[in-house]
């Protein structure tokens, strides 16, 4: 399989959607803490109004997610985005607002298109050859860091020399575009029919994996909210925020890129704990370093390693789920994702108050890593059951690869489901 299996008219309308329905995302976090920063205790109460819009993701996601219906896709998602167009409007429209008003803006803006990345997603797999279904995640990823590589620099560069208003004005009208993107796709994806169990309990059999997906988002969240305070921890302009964390993005590219190349040898949460362990220690570095270039350095190489990390993640889910079931369980990922997202921001701004930015970072590297262990430990039991015929994986259907790609219980070999 190479890219070329992936490349289709429909892939380029899909990329201009998901753009306008990503790059707002991307932005939010950044563009809350500019809009706020300048007031008394900016920098926490930015890190809180963060944490607001990913609570309302953690909520909209598997809520919205989970009543998604293949037949209905492009109506469920046009109205979701369009209310989350409504919420940055409201943001960007108030910027002088309570705290208590900007955080319920935060929170819809976060809530109403949260199941549209699953959404997106499921549409995008199901455009593509089944056989170019890694193809066609590691497109999305490096789709997606290069919306990251530039919201940072967009948010920074509009927030300090236009307005801090500005960015959110403009991820409204980006989310407003999604929609219309939306009626140039098929308003359908084919499914493979609902599955026998439950899905609430075929969903809750893959929870190791959201727990990685969750831990993977916290380093991200650490490298987003408390890079401005820790550049002016080190006497660096705060304006490098953005060309920072646009380098990071970049490298996230490269990695998502390279991981697309080749099949990869060793099985999927292995090379997902190795994955983030190098992150980790690349955003701990970065709370270490004094100088700009070393922490540019070290978040170029972190972002390689948290792309990768979230791919085998995405992957592994496919493994873990039937078809019928991988919409809600792509949102439910998002979900936990954000909540690794909201963990990080609650507390970085508790943390800001009474420590170091540097110390702040630590702290949530510590808990990314217990994350991943807990994760990597949940794998490796569901294994272990799917290798004695247990009720648990058969249930739900685990795939476990292996070294030569071939899985274990389940629906039947890797090469099927990639």
């Amino acid at each position: 399989m190479t890219y070329r299996d992936v490349a289709s008219k429909h892939l380029l309308v899909w990329t201009g959607t998901a753009v306008g329905a990503r790059m707002p995302v991307a932005m939010a976090p950044l563009a809350l803490v500019f809009l706020v920063r300048e007031r008394p205790g900016g920098y926490s109460l930015g890190a809180l109004l963060a944490a607001a819009y990913v609570l309302g993701e953690i909520v909209g996601a598997p809520v919205l997610g989970m009543r998604l219906r293949p037949e209905r896709a492009r109506a469920q998602l046009s109205a979701g985005l369009a209310v989350g167009a409504a919420g940055f409007a409201g943001l960007g429209g108030l910027p002088d607002a309570p705290p208590a008003v900007l955080a319920a803006f935060a929170w819809v803006a976060g809530a109403a298109p949260a199941a549209a990345t699953g959404g997106l997603r499921t549409l995008l797999t199901a455009l593509v050859p089944e056989r170019a279904a890694a193809q066609a995640l590691s497109v999305e990823s490096m789709l997606t860091s290069a919306v990251w590589a530039v919201s940072p620099a967009a948010v920074a560069g509009l927030a300090l020399g236009a307005a801090p208003a500005v960015p959110l004005r403009l991820a409204a009208a980006l989310m407003a575009a999604s929609v219309a993107g939306l009626w140039f796709l098929p308003a359908a994806w084919g499914t493979a029919g609902r599955t026998a169990a439950p899905l609430v309990r075929v969903l809750a059999g893959a929870w190791p994996v959201y727990v990685t997906g969750a831990a993977s988002l916290t380093l991200l969240g650490l490298s987003e909210l408390v890079l401005p305070a820790l550049l002016e921890q080190r006497g660096i302009d705060v304006g490098w925020s953005g060309p920072l964390l646009t380098g990071m993005a970049v490298g996230g590219g490269l990695g998502a890129f390279l991981h697309g190349l080749r099949a990869w040898p060793g099985r999927l949460r292995t090379r997902s704990v190795l994955l983030m362990t190098g992150t980790a220690c690349c955003v701990a570095l970065a709370a270490l370093i004094p100088h700009t270039a070393g922490i540019a350095a070290v978040l170029v190489l972190g972002g390689m390693f948290q792309s990768a990390a979230m791919l085998t993640r995405n992957l592994s889910l496919r493994e873990a789920l039937p078809p019928g079931a991988l919409a809600a369980g792509y949102a439910v990922m998002y979900a936990a994702a954000s909540a690794g997202y909201a963990v990080t921001g609650s507390l970085a701004g508790a943390l800001l108050r009474v420590v170091a930015p540097s110390t702040a970072v630590l702290a949530g590297v510590g808990v990314t890593l217990v994350l991943s262990a807990v994760g990597w430990w949940g794998e490796v039991g569901r294994t272990r059951v799917s290798a004695r015929g247990g009720d648990g994986a058969g249930a739900v259907g685990v795939a476990c690869p292996g070294a030569e790609g071939t899985a274990i219980g389940g629906r039947g070999d890797a090469e099927r489901r990639l």
